[in-house]
């Protein structure tokens, strides 16, 4: 057997999610439910309709069950209860932003000095993480990157959300 291609393959991004998050928003719909509830309460009426101006036609019934999938897997929550004559009415809401883009064909070369001085900087911050991260066991240096991770993701959203709200 000849060899037809290898190339090294350098890891240049890292995303964190569970494996039920990623199932959860498998469907695009799903993903776009995700996104139309960031920072808006929405009741499952509402949500149908802000799905039907961009272009997914679903029956209430189908969002309620992409709803509950979403509700399941924590990507979502029940941001308040309404009565109003003997209804109930549900309002879901998520703390999860998703960014759906594709980078340009030159980020690394338009961007390879600010990747360089950002990846000194954080090598400093992680340096100071990476003590309160140790964990014993099967995997553990692996988990440790895992919460260095979600650390890092927590931190950098809330800086972009404090700087959204300026």
């Amino acid at each position: 057997m000849s060899t037809l291609l290898e190339k090294q393959i350098k890891v240049n991004r890292i995303v964190t999610t569970s494996i039920g998050h990623a199932r959860a928003i498998e469907d695009p719909v799903r993903a776009k439910i995700v996104e139309i509830l960031y920072h808006q309460a929405l009741s499952a009426d509402q949500i149908s309709t802000a799905l039907k101006k961009t272009g997914y036609k679903k029956a209430l019934t189908t969002v309620r069950h992409h709803l509950e999938i979403l509700k399941e897997s924590g990507l979502i929550e029940i941001a308040k209860i309404e009565e109003s004559r003997g209804a109930i009415t549900k309002y879901y809401s998520t703390s999860t932003k998703l960014l759906d883009f594709q980078t340009p064909a030159d980020f690394d070369s338009a961007y390879s000095k600010i990747i360089d001085s950002t990846s000194t900087k954080i090598e400093k911050i992680l340096k100071g993480l990476a003590p309160k991260t140790k964990s014993k066991g099967k995997k553990s240096e692996d988990y440790s990157q895992y919460l260095v991770m979600e650390i890092m993701n927590r931190a950098m959203t809330n800086v972009l959300e404090k700087s959204n709200h300026k």
